[in-house]
């Protein structure tokens, strides 16, 4: 049996810091797998490996960094930010591997609230003789994993909402027509948050004004756009759009019952998934079946692009867990388009109450970002 090993706590935060950088580069390219980073000293305190969950969630972080830190994982520390994995997935259990290599040391930030896991990884290293320590810099890797956490715990993705808007809280002029508000060095920032979630979701009325690529063409690689979804309730997408014309990237369309049967058949041949959802009291598509169906699929984190139709629909429900507000510095008047539109409120709404987390200059841009709970995340 290995004997505890006496830690400064502030070391174990910084370790557990450089892991969570680690899971950093894998969001938004796991899949349905928690985007995990790993770091493994040796016994003298040494870094010897740093890894991060793979594309397509394999291989996870802590094979990666064991096979990077050979022999010399054996009596060291391992820093990881969710708990090893206890079951047979898509690879062996991760807790097996570390027992095997000998580590003295496991510290984790998050425990799994996966039914297979949930303090079974742990459990095991102890029974091992190695000494765990749980709950390290948790508040920052929660930043990573929320939506893992939130898909496995309600079902559903959190959610995270983009706007470009003017000084006064406008998205584009009265003709509708599509116009650059903000500058270059936003737009390549925007381009990197859609390569860390899972999923664009966006309305069938962006589709029409705008007809967007919706990828991640600067400064990251078209690898990285993750998959679109559309609320389109009677299949007004045209075949040409040119969300299709991106070779394997997926796009789904959601619509109801009454849409035209012909229309289906047309968009299925581009390529796309057409799925009928249920309608909410208005005759609008259930927003709650729709982030309940993203769930099912294994999607994470959804960003949420769209025009003032959805962006209100989507807050009015009380369903956006994470804002990105980016703004220029024009002023359109009131005639232009608002990012949101009547909520027709006779209470202040509990569920929309927002807290900046952070306030930063890109380029002649700026972005603040806001959280609906501020003791939910704490570090963008």
């Amino acid at each position: 049996m290995n004997s505890a090993v006496s830690v400064p706590a502030e070391t174990d935060k910084r370790w557990m810091r450089a892991a969570v950088a680690q899971s950093r580069h894998a969001e938004g390219r796991t899949k349905s797998n928690p985007p995990v980073g790993c770091v493994i000293l040796d016994k003298s305190g040494r870094l010897c490996a740093a890894a991060h969950t793979g594309i397509g969630g394999v291989p996870h972080a802590e094979t990666q960094a064991l096979d990077m830190a050979g022999k010399s994982a054996k009596g060291g520390t391992v820093y990881v930010t969710l708990e090893p994995c206890a079951h047979h997935g898509k690879t062996p259990p991760c807790i097996d591997a570390l027992i095997a290599a000998g580590v003295a040391r496991i510290v984790v930030a998050v425990g799994d609230p996966d039914a297979r896991v949930n303090g079974r990884g742990l459990e095991m290293a102890r029974a091992a003789g190695i000494e765990v320590n749980l709950g390290v810099e948790s508040v920052a890797t929660m930043a990573v994993l929320h939506g893992f956490l939130r898909r496995i715990s309600a079902g559903k993705p959190y959610v995270w909402l983009k706007t470009a808007a003017s000084l006064d809280g406008r998205i584009a002029l009265s003709d509708g027509k599509k116009r650059w508000l903000t500058g270059d060095p936003m737009r390549y920032f925007v381009h990197e948050l859609r390569s860390r979630c899972d999923a664009l979701l966006t309305g069938i009325g962006t589709i029409l004004a705008d007809d967007p690529e919706l990828t991640c063409r600067a400064p990251a690689g078209d690898s990285d756009s993750p998959v679109v979804f559309v609320l389109d309730s009677q299949l007004r997408t045209p075949p040409n759009a040119r969300l299709f014309g991106k070779g394997q990237r997926k796009v789904t369309l959601f619509c109801t019952e009454s849409a035209p049967k012909e229309r289906f058949i047309t968009l299925q041949k581009t390529g796309a998934t057409v799925i009928i959802l249920p309608t909410d009291s208005q005759g609008q598509l259930d927003l709650h079946a729709v982030l309940n169906h993203l769930g099912t699929i294994g999607i994470n984190t959804v960003l949420v692009e769209a025009g003032t139709g959805v962006t209100t629909a989507m807050l009015g429900a009380g369903l956006v867990d994470k804002i990105y507000w980016t703004q220029s510095q024009h002023i359109l008047g009131a005639d232009a388009r608002p990012v949101v539109g009547p909520f027709k409120l006779v209470a202040m709404p509990p569920q929309n109450l927002y807290t900046q987390l952070t306030s930063s200059w890109i380029g002649q841009d700026q972005l603040r970002v806001f959280v609906r709970d501020v003791n939910q995340d704490k570090t963008g």
